[in-house]
């Protein structure tokens, strides 16, 4: 169990991490200091600059924050893709319903003409490590014959797409934009069934030999 002070330590930092988003999507990154952040956050700027001593480190805990997942929401073994895929998708669905995480992606679009490494940041520490999930476990279904994936890395583009282009991408310009949970599921499901039409090993292999 966490002592009073490390308590204490965690409410700070979920506090500056929350003042700091708010703020570089308020006035942008480059405008935004980090004693203004602290001053937002009601920390002094001992305690900000102790715990993230120059900007560009706040911004990767805040991209970080923001797609981190379950520690105990491990990448499903391979056997059943149409169980795992079903559970990396609804675990991608709750990843981009965040609270914040449409504010983060308008972050990184509006400064990255001037700040280039806020979008590598934001692919790097985000994106990147989940895509690389869902890529591994295709590879895998693929080993074990489960699936006829030849291509990972285009499958995963696709699958993540199929979901993104309805749970997250209207959100950026469709303030109202927000599907039930069945309609949710729904999308994740018809994702899931896609790409196992696509890549059942049956139909992939009569493909390959017509």
């Amino acid at each position: 169990m966490p002592t009073y002070h490390e308590r204490m330590a965690e409410q700070k930092r979920a506090a500056i991490v929350d003042a700091a988003t708010g703020l570089f999507l308020e006035s942008g990154y480059d405008k935004t200091s980090l004693a203004r952040i602290a001053d937002a956050a009601g920390v002094s700027k001992a305690t900000l600059f102790k715990q993230f001593p120059t900007k560009a480190e706040l911004f990767d805990a805040i991209v970080t924050d923001y797609w981190r997942t379950d520690e105990g929401a491990l990448t499903p073994k391979p056997g059943d893709p149409r169980k795992g895929l079903t559970a990396l998708g609804n675990r991608y669905v709750a990843l981009l319903t965040r609270p914040g995480m449409v504010a983060l992606f308008r972050i990184v679009i509006a400064e990255a003409p001037r700040f280039p490494e806020l979008g590598q940041t934001q692919f790097k520490l985000g994106k990147q490590p989940f895509f690389d999930a869902v890529r591994d476990y295709l590879a895998a279904e693929h080993d074990v014959g489960t699936l006829r994936v030849e291509d990972p890395v285009l499958t995963a583009t696709q699958f993540l797409g199929m979901i993104s282009n309805f749970a997250f991408w209207p959100r950026m310009l469709l303030v109202n934009w927000a599907p039930t949970e069945k309609a949710m599921a729904h999308s994740v499901d018809e994702a899931v069934q896609t790409v196992l039409a696509r890549h059942d090993v049956t139909t992939a292999t009569a493909a390959a030999r017509a």
